[in-house]
């Protein structure tokens, strides 16, 4: 399969757009996933699921070091976070192919709704950082909802990154800037073991992915600098719109899929 030169600047504009959004607070497979299950419409999902990831880990790396100039996470608890994330997105993929997709639609609309309630009626969440819980206990929490949240990002994918960021933000205490720049760090493990597993079965289109990874990170560049001058206001703002947007989203296709 050759791709028209148009399906070529469609696919590039999407991933340029999910790299710069993804880059301020998640959301990015809002728009870079549906467009390669467009533009690349004749090939298996689980090869559209693991072509996806690899502009994904690109430009999630180059903002993720971006943020890391300005914005320095607790490493032990992003290692806390992202070692059980990594293993269960590998699971996840494993079972991508296998696994129904509608099993998952009415439980992440009801999540993201709650998120997006508890968020946008809280205006001060995230503005300031104020830990809850001991250090042990929060690498604990961290632990169990990053391989629930690889898991799902492994099988599914859309609302990773707005997970994680509420995770982070509403659970542990974060500033929504430091949670962000925490967050890129444990999507780059998730989207990692995700490419392993989907090298090994083949459903990985390397040119194409690869490809889109130089519009992903040109995004990615933009949209950290972005988050950085705006600060957590900007990130907040962006994380609720995108939120509201992968509702509509998920909530579309369960009802179009019934």
């Amino acid at each position: 399969m050759t791709l028209s030169v148009s399906q070529w600047v469609f696919l590039s504009f999407a991933a340029g757009m999910a790299g710069f959004i993804d880059a301020i607070a998640g959301g990015g497979g809002l728009i870079q996933l549906p467009a390669l299950l467009i533009g690349l419409s004749n090939k298996p999902i689980p090869m559209i699921l693991g072509t996806n990831k690899v502009p994904s880990i690109f430009g999630t790396s180059f903002s993720a070091a971006a943020y890391f100039k300005r914005v320095k996470p607790d490493l032990h608890l992003t290692l806390a976070m992202a070692i059980p994330a990594f293993f269960g997105s590998a699971a996840g993929a494993r079972l991508a192919s296998a696994f129904p997709k509608s099993v998952f639609r009415p439980i992440i609309i009801v999540l993201l709704i709650l998120v997006a309630l508890y968020t946008w009626k809280r205006p001060h969440l995230g503005m300031e950082e104020n830990l809850t819980f001991t250090p042990r206990i929060r690498k604990w929490l961290v632990g169990g909802f990053g391989a629930l949240i690889g898991f799902y990002d492994g099988i599914f994918g859309p609302g990773t990154g707005s997970f994680l960021l509420f995770i982070l933000v509403g659970l542990i205490g974060y500033a929504f800037l430091k949670a962000s720049a925490t967050a890129k760090l444990v999507n780059i493990a998730t989207n990692f073991a995700a490419i392993l597993t989907f090298s090994f079965t083949g459903h990985i289109w390397w040119r194409v992915g690869l490809l889109l990874a130089i519009a992903n990170i040109s995004g990615s560049v933009i949209g950290s600098r972005v988050a950085i001058r705006g600060g957590s206001p900007l990130v907040r703002r962006v994380f609720l719109i995108m939120t509201f947007l992968l509702i509509a989203k998920v909530s579309y296709d369960w009802a179009t899929t019934k």
